[in-house]
Parts: C-alpha cells; structure tokens; sequence
C-alpha cells in the first residue's frame, strides 16, 4: 500500500515536473524575438530627428529589398524632376522589355506612353513593374544602366551595404540591402524632395479606368502614418518601410520578413506603439546627405563633409554574405512568387481600398530641360550649345583664398560649369559656396554666380561658374567635380 502511494507520489512529482517545463519552454517561445523564430526577420527604428537607432534587430545584416527597390526608382526619378529634365507631365515611352516585366504591373505594352505623374502613383501603390522599368530605361537608357546609377546614389547616401540590379525589385540574386540602409533611404527621400514624397500617402489611383488600393495598409489606419513602401517576394518574405509623424516625433521604422503582410503589418504596429513614445520632441538636429545636385553638408571654408552611415550602436557590419535559397536563384517570378501572390506586393490577406482617391501634390513646373539636353548633347558631339538668353545673373561673392569678382550685370561669357538649379537665389548661391569649398583646387579662378530662368510660370536659379577657357576646360572641370560627388554638366 504505501509502496503504491510512493509510485503515485513520484508520477505526480514527474507529471507536474514536465507541466513546469512545458510551460517554460512555451514562455520562451511566445516571449522570443522574431529572427529567433524566422530567419529572414530584420528590423530598425530610427529617430528621424536625431537619427537616433531606437531597435534594431539584424538591422545590417543583408537581406532582398523585393519592391522596397521602387522608393529608390522614385528617389532618382525625383531627381530627375528636381533637375528640370523632366516634368510631371513628361510622357514615358515603355519598351518590349518593360511592358514585358511580370506583375505586379499596370499592363503597359511596347511603344505605350505613361505620363510622369502617373508612373509615380502607379509605383507608390500597385507597385507596378513594367513602370518601373520604363521609368529607368528613360532616364539611363537601359534599366541594367539605371540600376548602375540607383547602387551609385545609394552609396552616396551613405547605405554600404545596399546594390541594385534592377528597378522594381523583382527576384535577383545579386541584389541586396539592410533594413538599416531602407532606413536611411526612408529618411532621405522625405528630407530630399517633400513635396513630391505627399505621394506615397495617396491611398487610391486611378489609370484608365482602374482603381488600384496602395499596398500599404497602415496608411489611414495607423494615426500618423504617412507612408513609405510594401515589398515581397519569396525569397525576402514581407517587407515595409513606414514614416510616422505623431505629437512632433517622427521615426522612420522597417520590418523585412514578415511570414504574411498581415503578420508583418502587426509587427509594425507594435514597433510604432513601443518606439514612437521614446522619439524626440525637439527640433531636427540629424540631417541625411543628399547625393548629387543637392546643396552638400555644412562644412567650414576648406573643408570637406564625408558621408556618414547610420550607425547601428552594438550591431557590427558582417561580412559579405548571400542569402540566396539555392532552389529559388533563378530571376523568374514564377520560381519565387507564389500563384497565390501574382500581384508581386499584393497580400492576399487583405482587400483592395475603395476610399476616394487623394489629390496628387500640385505640379512643379518643369525647368531647364531643353538646356539640359542641349549641354548634353554639345558634351557628347563636341557642337557648341545654344542657349536662349536670360533675364538675369548675378555673381557670387565667396570668402576664399581666390575671391569673386565684382558684379557684373550680364552673364559672364564663354563656356561654363553648372552644378544645379534651385527655386530660390540664396539656395543656389548655399549650392555654389559648397561646391567651391568641396573642389578646392578645381575651381580656383572660377567665376560663381547665379542665373534666373522662367518657365512654366516659375523662377529658378542656376548655380553655375565661368571662366573657362573653352569647351575642353569646361568639360575637364566637369569631370574631376564628378569624381568628387558634384553633379554638373559644362554649357557655353
């Protein structure tokens, strides 16, 4: 009898032993960190103000952007439009190979047109593939080209660990990014262009008489969302890149891997409700550098500013790794996209909005292209460039080692170096300062100033120097500029 009671007593001792462990082990798992149950997870949330890293978890470890690439086809296409060379209203011719692209896509066909403003709004919300790469191959020519130009602009912004092959995103196996560099992209490309980057908060667009939802759900269900970017292919799993703006704070955050969007979505969630609370109030004390035409930082007369990476604190920067599965290397979407997920960013766990469309941000007028192509093309047959007179210039007087001359008041002859063109004169004048303490030695005996140009209604400035002997001096300068990260072209 007591020897049954001492068994009975030892098996209530062990059952109640394995209930202890059982329920550690669940705590464990429910209590562990996404990339411990999910190998593609990686995550970051940045203080936008600070710059500041509020989480981070793998943040640089490698990892396929999928359509994350389309904010860096919008961030050049930007540019393009910053530029002058092209206006909302510019028409995009698509090619055999663009309108071939698999979907997710608008359904362009070879020799159709898609209007600037359109391309915009077909890539911030049905992320559409055949635009995107209709939009690089007219501006770069061909799209393995323009993806050379969109991994040389990511490295100017200080994202090392980023390379494009493409520009929508579909599946390839040499490119690659960080949620810390998507991060910094987030945060660029709000701080760089804020009038064009209202877009990616359009919730609905319509194109020939179809309305496509925008793929990020957050957007009007999450107070403060403004936007940016959803992404997904098999390989990367579910990604998004978001900006929120709530009771003056502002982070930029990124989840890559989700396991559905649904999933991925709920973990942004929670990154917003536990981070936003701890970002600054205060003013804006972290700035990204831009690339190219863009005013350069701050630096003191004969200084220069290098490009500083975020800094992700206890998170070192692994080696160079592949994180290619080798049954899904090929380039194909039938390989790596479920047929379930034929609309490349679609989840099929949530439904089409049917809100209103939102207004598009008013059209900025178009500037300069014609003088663009021009200088372009006199670069490249060695023609004198033609150019229609304008209405006024004005010289610029920089404290250096090789002063301005006095004004003059009419535009200095001969062949010069323009490096931009802003809306207002003391911007091109900041971006005059700034090149020549960038240049140093390149630009001694160069004379800066600023022209004005209308067109469409608007005044810009020109941000040029002069004093160049000829065509071949012009174009030298031009050259040693670039390889120093100013963008400029020579014009007589």
């Amino acid at each position: 009898m007591h020897s049954r009671n001492r068994r009975s007593a030892t098996l209530s001792t062990l059952i109640r032993a394995w209930a202890i462990v059982c329920i550690a082990v669940a705590a464990t798992l429910v209590a562990a960190p996404p990339a411990s149950a999910n190998s593609k997870y990686a995550g970051i949330v940045v203080d936008a103000k600070t710059g500041k890293v509020l989480y981070s978890n793998s943040a640089n470890s490698r990892r396929y952007p999928a359509s994350l690439t389309k904010i860096m086809t919008l961030y050049i296409l930007f540019e393009e439009l910053e530029a002058g060379r092209m206006s909302l209203d510019t028409p995009l011719k698509a090619s055999r190979h663009s309108s071939g692209m698999p979907p997710s896509k608008v359904g362009l066909r070879p020799g159709d047109t898609i209007k600037v403003r359109d391309a915009i709004l077909a890539l911030v919300t049905k992320s559409a593939n055949d635009v995107a790469a209709t939009v690089g191959e007219n501006i770069e020519g061909s799209e393995p080209a323009f993806a050379r130009r969109m991994t040389r602009t990511a490295h100017q912004l200080g994202m090392r660990n980023t390379q494009f092959r493409n520009a929508s995103g579909l599946p390839n196996s040499h490119q690659y990014t960080t949620a810390a560099d998507m991060a910094r992209l987030g945060r660029a490309i709000q701080e760089r262009f804020p009038t064009y980057y209202k877009y990616f908060s359009t919730r609905v667009f319509t194109y020939k008489g179809r309305r496509y939802g925008n793929h990020n759900k957050l957007l009007g269900r999450v107070e403060g969302v403004d936007g940016i970017k959803t992404g997904y292919i098999r390989a990367s799993g579910f990604n998004l890149v978001t900006s929120v703006r709530k009771n003056g704070r502002h982070i930029v955050a990124v989840v890559f891997g989700g396991r559905t969007g649904r999933s991925r979505d709920a973990q942004m969630r929670e990154l917003i409700a536990e981070y936003l609370p701890k970002a600054s109030r205060g003013s804006k004390r972290d700035s990204i550098i831009i690339a190219r035409r863009a005013p350069l930082p701050s630096a003191k007369p004969g200084e220069t500013t290098p490009v500083a990476p975020i800094v992700v604190a206890d998170v070192p920067l692994p080696p160079v790794q592949e994180v290619v599965d080798d049954a899904e290397t090929t380039d194909t979407t039938e390989d790596l996209v479920p047929p379930a997920l034929a609309e490349g960013d679609t989840d099929p766990e949530s439904t089409i909005e049917t809100a209103s469309v939102v207004p598009a941000p008013k059209a900025i007028s178009a500037a300069i292209a014609r003088a663009h192509d021009i200088a372009r093309k006199a670069e490249i047959t060695g023609m004198p460039a033609a150019e229609p007179k304008s209405p006024k210039a004005t010289t610029l007087t920089v404290a250096s080692a090789d002063p301005a001359p006095a004004a003059v008041p009419e535009r200095p002859a001969g062949w010069h170096v323009q490096i931009a063109a802003a809306p207002t004169e003391a911007g091109a004048l900041e971006m005059l300062k700034k090149a020549r303490d960038k240049a140093g030695k390149t630009l001694k005996g160069r004379k800066p100033f600023t022209e004005a140009i209308q067109s469409g209604g608007q005044t810009l400035y020109r941000a040029r120097f002069a004093g160049f002997a000829n065509q071949d001096a012009a174009i030298a300068t031009c050259k040693s500029l670039k390889r120093m990260k100013i963008g400029c072209y020579a014009t007589q």
